[in-house]
């Protein structure tokens, strides 16, 4: 899933811890297993970073001078719900309008293994 987050508040998308903080937030409330994250605030603005889960990772970039995010969420399994992580960055990060895409993604269908009698 991606998501961009159009008309948020500028002070959160340029504050570092702010941003981490959210994220480890959205992660949680999407029912993710947080293995480690890294974030990092650029001169003169803006905010990048990821939070790497068991199922994955969840990616912010962030250009405060346009109140603007755009989110990467890469999950496996049925377990976690992103759909819930962008609710609660959309809340946090004070969006006006939010734009979402999913793409079905995964292993394609492998054929059925045969045992070979030549070895």
């Amino acid at each position: 899933m991606t998501a961009e987050l159009y008309g948020c508040d500028a002070g959160i998308l340029d504050d570092l811890d702010g941003i981490t903080s959210l994220m480890l937030e959205a992660a949680s409330a999407c029912g993710a297993t947080v293995v480690g994250h890294r974030f990092h605030r650029f001169s003169p603005q803006g905010v990048s970073g990821v939070v790497i889960i068991a199922e994955s990772h969840l990616a912010i970039h962030t250009w405060p001078e346009h109140g603007y995010a755009a989110l990467d969420l890469f999950t496996c399994g049925t377990s976690v719900k992103p759909r819930l992580a962008v609710d609660c960055l959309r809340d946090g990060l004070r969006a006006g309008r939010v734009q979402v895409s999913e793409t079905p993604r995964g292993l394609p269908a492998r054929p059925t293994a045969r045992r070979s009698a030549a070895r």
